[in-house]
């Protein structure tokens, strides 16, 4: 019979994996077989200076997890070696700067994630790292609202320079 102990420590570890799955706003779930010491260290150091928290876990843990927060189509990512990326900052960044060294290194295989509680697949993972960054998004809005301004400026001053010839 098991340790009543170990039992204890595992299921505190399930609600653990289940907490971070319930609040964080991206989940990105990766096969990292193939790569080296040397590249996961470099990936971590990536991820962790993104402020997203980036673990091995065991694919029966995160399944009762996934079964916790009602997240159980995920289950079908948790295949072979396991890692999972938790943000609860930024939405885009564990898609970016995963898919990112997955293009460098052939070894890491993005399977896909949950974006705010909803389960996704690999495309949808590759969408989300498309889309530009936030700083991006409000510059392109700021210039489309400057737009309208700008050239009814410029047809003023195209107005008066006419009138003074």
């Amino acid at each position: 019979m098991a340790n009543t102990k170990i039992i204890e420590q595992k299921e505190l570890r399930v609600g653990e994996v289940a907490t971070k799955l319930r609040e964080s706003s991206c989940t990105v779930v990766a096969d990292y077989r193939g790569l080296n010491v040397s590249q996961i260290t470099e990936l971590r150091k990536q991820l962790r200076e993104a402020g997203i928290e980036f673990q091995v876990l065991k694919n029966s843990l995160t399944r009762r997890a996934t079964a916790q927060t009602e997240l159980t189509e995920l289950d079908e990512h948790l295949t072979g070696p396991t890692a999972i990326a938790f943000s609860t900052g930024d939405l885009v960044a564990p898609a970016k700067i995963l898919t990112a060294f997955a293009k460098k290194n052939d070894a890491l295989k993005v399977k896909g994630g949950v974006v705010e509680g909803r389960v996704v697949g690999y495309d949808q993972i590759k969408a989300l790292a498309d889309l530009p960054s936030r700083d991006g998004l409000l510059s392109m809005l700021l210039s489309v609202l400057q737009a309208p301004v700008r050239n009814f400026a410029l047809a003023v001053k195209a107005v008066s320079e006419k009138q003074e010839a």
